[in-house]
C-alpha cells in the first residue's frame, strides 16, 4: 500500500492516480468513509488531466488506527504532511462533509500558498452543533445519538445510515443496495475509538475564522434536502463569510449527492476547475 508517515508516526494511506504531471487535486473524504468513496471522481478527472490523490483520514480506511489526536486540527495537519511530501502545488482542494471541515481547517492553519481553488461539497463548516451563537446548528442530542448507535452496534447503523444519507427515504427514490453495502464496507474498515472521536471533531469544530482566510476561487455545492448536514447552518452559512465564493444548490438533492448525481456532479465541479 501507498502511504506517508507523519510526524507522530501515523501511517496515512493514499491513492495517487493519473499523470503526475497533471494537476493535482486532492479529495477529502466524510465520516465514516475512506478514500473509495472518490474513485469514480479520480479516474473521472485522471481521464482529464489530472492528478487525483485521495487519503484515508487517521483512523478511517487504511491508515493507521490511533487512541489519540483524532481531532480537526490533526485531520488538517496530515493533509497538510501528505501535500508537502508529495510536493504538491496548484492544488485543486475537494473536501466532502466531515472532509469539508478538513479542508477549511487545513486552510486556517497552513494557507494557501500552494493551493489554487477550494470546493465544499455537503460540507459541515461553519459550525454543524446549536450554540448559543449558532441558533441554526443542530442540538447536541442529535451527536450523542450518533455516538451510541455507532458504539452499541455499529455495524447496524452504518447500514440504517445509508437511508437518510442518500435520501433513500423520500418518496420515489430508487434505493441502490450497492452504494449501501459500498458505504457499510468502507464504515467499517475504520477504527471505532477514530470514529467515535470524529463525530466531536465534525459536529463541535468551529470554522467561522478558518473561512475567514479563504482567498481563492471557491465552490461551495449542496443539496437543498440534505438530511445529514442541513444546508442552512452549512452551505448559505458559509458563502456569508466567503463572499467571492460559488454557490451552487441541487435541487432535492442528498448528502451522498457525489454518487447519487455523478454525472452531474464531476461536469459542475470540472467546470469550476477550467474557469
Amino acid at each position: 500500500m501507498t502511504t506517508i508517515t507523519t510526524r507522530d508516526g501515523t501511517h496515512i494511506f493514499y491513492k495517487d492516480w493519473g499523470p503526475k504531471d497533471g494537476q493535482p487535486i486532492i479529495f477529502s473524504h466524510g465520516w465514516p468513509l475512506s478514500a473509495d468513496t472518490w474513485d469514480a471522481q479520480m479516474v473521472f478527472f485522471a481521464n482529464n488531466g489530472f492528478r487525483t490523490i485521495a487519503h484515508d483520514r487517521r483512523s478511517h480506511g487504511r491508515s493507521d488506527q490511533v487512541w489519540h489526536n483524532n481531532t480537526m486540527d490533526q485531520y488538517a495537519d496530515d493533509l497538510a504532511e501528505l501535500i508537502e511530501q508529495l510536493d504538491l502545488h496548484d492544488i485543486i482542494l475537494v473536501g466532502h462533509s466531515t472532509g469539508g471541515g478538513e479542508v477549511t481547517r487545513y486552510i486556517g492553519r497552513h494557507g494557501t500558498a500552494r493551493v489554487a481553488k477550494i470546493a465544499l461539497i455537503g460540507a459541515v463548516p461553519p459550525l454543524m452543533l446549536k450554540t448559543e451563537s449558532n441558533a441554526i446548528g443542530l442540538p447536541i442530542d442529535v451527536f450523542d445519538g450518533i455516538r451510541k448507535g455507532t458504539y452499541d452496534n455499529r455495524s447496524q447503523f452504518f447500514k440504517d445510515l445509508t437511508i437518510p444519507f442518500y435520501g433513500y427515504n423520500r418518496e420515489g427514490a430508487v434505493i441502490s443496495e450497492g452504494i449501501r453495502e459500498e458505504f457499510w464496507r468502507q464504515g467499517m474498515m475504520g477504527g471505532l475509538k477514530g470514529q467515535l472521536d470524529s463525530i466531536r471533531a465534525f459536529s463541535e469544530s468551529d470554522f467561522h475564522q478558518d473561512l475567514k482566510a479563504f482567498d481563492k476561487p471557491t465552490l461551495v455545492l449542496h443539496g437543498d434536502d440534505d438530511q445529514i448536514v442541513p444546508i442552512g447552518a452549512s452551505a448559505l452559512s458559509t458563502v456569508k463569510i466567503v463572499k467571492h465564493a460559488v454557490l451552487k444548490i441541487y435541487e432535492g438533492a442528498d448528502h451522498g449527492l457525489t454518487q447519487t448525481h455523478q454525472d452531474r456532479f464531476n461536469a459542475d465541479l470540472l467546470a469550476f476547475i477550467n474557469a
